[in-house]
């Protein structure tokens, strides 16, 4: 359901593109929180056609189909936006990682946590960088210029976040083995 959402959410944004086009802009844009390749772009627009969110609104050459946003899909937008209760359990390697850490010893445990760290302080910087492009090209008469921001925002957060705990659980081990 959320690949459908994200691609009526660029739609809505960015007015009628073709699968190519969505593709493109979900790299620079959607796929930052979440992630979708052409091979599942593709036959979810088709669905979307069938079940009447989308419609095809151009053909070009060699098949080419630019898709806009019908009413109805707008509304399946809206309704998603407004009453969908997003889930906060996440499926993530660092945090079954960081729970099993706890199996290594102290100098072994010290690394992995570090290894998370600079993983983490790069995503950190590609996503400052980004929304340092992001601000400098801003046009404020257009909506993508708030389109991601939010969700840009939140990433920086939780990547600044991460760090922090990486730091304080890497102190903590240290800590503790030289208590010991």
């Amino acid at each position: 359901m959320s690949l459908r959402i994200a691609l009526l959410g660029l739609l809505k944004a960015s007015g009628p593109s073709s699968g190519y086009d969505l593709a493109k802009k979900f790299e620079t844009s959607v796929a930052h929180v979440w992630q979708a390749g052409h091979s599942q772009i593709y036959p979810e627009l088709a669905k979307m056609a069938a079940d009447g969110l989308v419609a095809v609104e151009a053909e070009g050459a060699r098949g080419r189909k630019i898709y806009g946003v019908t009413p109805d899909g707008d509304a399946e937008l809206r309704r998603w936006l407004l009453g969908h209760e997003p889930s906060t359990t996440v499926r993530s390697e660092a945090a079954l990682q960081s729970f099993l850490v706890p199996l290594l010893e102290p100098g072994e445990a010290v690394t992995v946590l570090r290894r998370m760290k600079e993983a983490s302080e790069a995503r950190l910087a590609e996503l400052e960088a980004l929304r340092v492009r992001k601000d400098a090209v801003t046009d404020a008469a257009h909506q993508w210029g708030m389109f991601g921001a939010y969700a840009l925002d939140l990433g920086i957060r939780q990547a600044r976040g991460f760090v922090e705990w990486a730091d304080d659980s890497i102190a903590d081990i240290e800590r503790r083995s030289d208590a010991t």
